[in-house]
């Protein structure tokens, strides 16, 4: 194993014009990536200490070995380097290099994971759920996402839910349960709602824990449920922030209809044939009538992509509860090559309260309704399959598990900062590939580079922008 070298000789503690001129200096690779990830965390958010400012230590003060914040940045970085469990940080991320590190950020050295585990058990899940929901706000703020609003004007957020952990066993008094293969399954799920861009962002605004109240409840918690609790909170939250919800065919009811017109929501919600029976009746009915309300787009890399548009609009539907809406359906067709050179055709449709015409009828499908997708693959299988290991059980711990999963959507939110910003082609770094090589370069970086104070001021004080590509697809 190399000895670690401090980064870096060659900086001293002079004003810095640029960042460009920092990363000139900063000669290794190493060193330039450990400036990429400061200088995206100091410039978005204030830095590493400001992140986690809100969030009140519970233990008793004077009496700690840790600061809080140096805790919740271990546990950020354990999700950063794909560790995949907290035993790892003891093994692999406390090294001389990591301790002096966090000696020069922090004031203490690199904490164990079962002190994280330890310190983060006392801790109020609101409060870190405030500074989750306080990156996309400052991103917002800053006007770092305008590119990506649909129409120019709203902010695309997915709703939707999935399972974290599962045990054969009750975990806790809030575990959901349920048969599988005639054995009762104890298991825990969250729905999400986050801010997706076509450029590939799924950013967290707001989570809600799916549970149960106790063991034995008269019934149980469930997706649906929980997304009433999360609108109210994401309404408190951005009560101000031009929303479309795209959701999938679970939410396509009356009350999920009222509920975003309260909160002045547009909504975008897929439609299947079998539901709202009325609304689709009403649609088919209505269309031939209309041969206006039609569109053909040509898309595609090479333009072999068609999809076939038809839209109504002023849909009356009256809800269960004698509720009066007002709705539109679009439906696409879209034909495409297979993987076998054969031409499929598939159909999507939503319903929707926004007014649809032929000049936006393509981006509300594509930049709207279909968009969906991402919360999927870019949010929930990143997450799962790609490194952050969402479905391992970090801890016993109720409260503690809470303030993981949190960690784990900060992480993921810095690296899509990262890897979608301009400061990797400004240091060099276009080399790292995949979100795994990210995740290996940034562990052996840490294991072996001590962060100076000259080098961290030369990060604070050098001026610089981050742009993000308006589409990687």
């Amino acid at each position: 194993m190399s000895h670690p070298s401090a980064a870096s000789n060659r900086i001293d503690t002079t004003d810095f014009p640029d960042l460009q001129h920092f990363f000139d200096l900063a000669g290794s690779e190493q060193e330039r990536l450990l400036g990429v990830v400061l200088g995206t965390i100091r410039h978005f958010f204030g830095g590493e200490q400001a992140l986690f400012a809100g969030v009140e230590d519970w233990r008793a003060s004077g009496k700690t070995e840790y600061p809080l914040p140096a805790l919740a940045f271990a546990g950020v970085l354990m999700f950063l380097t794909h560790l995949g469990a907290r035993r790892q940080v003891g093994l692999l991320l406390r090294t001389k290099a990591t301790i002096e590190t966090f000696n020069t950020l922090f004031g203490s050295g690199f904490p164990h994971g079962d002190t994280l585990d330890h310190g983060f058990s006392g801790l109020d899940p609101r409060e870190m759920q405030a500074v989750v929901s306080g990156m996309p706000r400052r991103l917002i703020v800053k006007k770092s996402l305008d590119q990506f609003r649909l129409l120019d004007k709203y902010f695309v957020v997915a709703g939707d839910g999935t399972g974290t952990l599962s045990f054969p066993k009750r975990h806790c008094q809030h575990c959901l349960t349920r048969k599988h293969n005639g054995k009762l399954l104890y298991y825990h799920t969250v729905l999400e709602a986050k801010l997706v861009t076509s450029n590939g962002f799924a950013l967290s605004l707001m989570t809600e824990f799916v549970e149960n109240p106790g063991p034995n409840p008269t019934k149980q918690d469930c997706e649906l449920k929980a997304f009433y609790r999360l609108a109210n909170k994401l309404k408190a939250a951005f009560c101000r922030l031009p929303i479309v919800l795209t959701l999938d065919g679970l939410y396509a009811n009356g009350a999920v209809f009222d509920l975003c017109g309260a909160n002045g929501w547009g909504f975008i919600i897929a439609l299947k044939d079998k539901d709202l029976p009325s609304v689709n009746q009403e649609f088919e009915s209505l269309s031939p009538l209309q041969p206006e309300n039609r569109l053909i787009w040509i898309t595609g890399k090479h333009k072999e992509i068609r999809q076939a548009f038809r839209w109504v609009e002023d849909i009356r539907y009256t809800d269960s509860a004698h509720r009066e809406h007002c709705l539109s359906v679009i439906e696409c067709l879209e034909t495409k090559p297979n993987s076998k050179s054969r031409e499929e055709t598939t159909k999507f449709k939503w319903v929707t309260n926004l007014k649809v015409t032929k000049a936006n009828v393509v981006a509300l499908a594509n930049e709207g309704g279909r968009i969906r997708w991402k919360i999927e693959n870019e949010g929930f299988n990143a997450q799962k399959n790609r490194g952050y290991a969402l479905e391992h059980a970090y801890t016993t711990n109720p409260t503690s598990a809470k303030i993981f999963y949190y960690l784990l959507q900060i992480a993921h939110m810095i690296e899509q900062l990262i890897t979608k910003g301009s400061l990797i082609r400004k240091a060099s770094l276009q080399r790292l590939g995949s979100g795994k090589n990210f995740a290996f370069r940034l562990l052996e970086a840490l294991r072996n580079t001590v962060l100076t104070k000259a080098f961290l001021k030369a990060v604070t004080q050098s001026r610089f922008q981050i742009r993000f590509c308006p589409d990687t697809s």
